[in-house]
Order: structure tokens, then sequence, then C-alpha cells
């Protein structure tokens, strides 16, 4: 239930009578009607321009709101597909579940376990070589600069797995492809 006002609940009602259960609750009203209407109170004004213009305003808010001027690419990626996801839901684009959604995400969670491991192992390899490179030669500070650039890289890697994790969950309902 929602709530409304008196007024508002009394006019529903009225549009309900002598109406089954799968008929049009606004059986006289059109899409000429609506647009004409629009037309009337703004020049140019239909139902789409509205839909249009709604949809590009909420995506701004949501952009707004939800985006930092110091947030890493993927942040900013996962910030724009949770402001879609908002004007997706906005405007109704709704699908099922896909069938392999729950096996799609274990196998990303598998990836996510083995990049912590592979990065745990990194940072065994990144402390040895630092050891060697406080008393080495060149060349093993060399080894120890390419070993820290490489967990680098994997913790980098590890970020944008978690951010396609959630992001694939977050669109597991919505139909993104009909509001971009």
């Amino acid at each position: 239930e929602v709530p409304v006002e008196k007024r508002v609940f009394k006019n529903l009602q009225l549009f309900m009578e002598n109406k089954s259960a799968g008929d049009d609750l606004f059986d006289r009203l059109n899409t000429q009607i609506m647009n004409k209407h629009l037309n009337e109170l703004m020049e140019g004004l239909t139902a789409k321009v509205f839909r249009t213009y709604n949809a590009s305003w909420t995506l701004q808010q949501q952009l707004d709101e939800l985006t930092s001027a110091d947030d890493t690419v993927a942040e900013k990626i996962l910030s724009y597909n949770r402001a879609n996801r908002a004007v997706a839901i906005l405007c109704n684009h709704q699908r099922s579940v896909p069938k392999g959604h729950a096996k799609s995400m274990e196998k990303l969670k598998e990836k996510i376990e083995q990049k912590k491991d592979s990065i745990m192992e990194m940072e065994r390899q990144v402390q040895d070589a630092q050891r060697q490179a406080k008393r080495g030669s060149v060349k093993e500070k060399v080894v120890y600069d390419k070993k820290k650039k490489a967990l680098d890289k994997l913790r980098d890697q590890l970020v944008r797995l978690n951010v396609q994790e959630t992001d694939k969950d977050e669109n597991k309902s919505i139909a993104l492809g009909t509001s971009k």
C-alpha cells in the first residue's frame, strides 16, 4: 500500500468502477492525448522528452552524489554504473535474474580468491627481494623494483575484480542496455 491524499484515493476508486482485474486503469488516456496536453504546457514537450529529461537529470544527480574527484578509475566506473542503475530503475528497465548468474558470481569469487593468493605470494617475494636489495647489487635492486611493480599491478587487478563483482551482482535484475 502507498499512502495518498484522500482526493487521489477517491479518484482512483472512481477510475476502477466497472473494471475487471486486467483492465487498464486509465483506459481513456493514450499517448496522443498525453502529448497534446504536455505540448500545451511547453512547446515540443512530449512524454518521451520528459522521460529523457528526467533520466538525464537523475543520472547527473546520482553522479554528483556518488563520485569524488579523488576516486580511482575503477571507483568512478562503479559510481557511473550505480548512477546508470538508478536511471534504469526510474525508467522501469527490469529483467529477470539470468540463469547463469550464480555460477558466474561463483567463478568471479574464485578469481578474486586466486588473486588474493597471488598477492600474498608476491608480498613474500617482495619482502625477500627487499632484503636482498638492501645488501646486494644493482641487479637485486632492479629485481626488487620489478617485483614491487608486479605487486601493485596485482593489487589493481584485485580492485577491478572486486568492482566487477559488486557491479555484476547489483546489475542482476536490471536491464542497463536500454538506459545508456
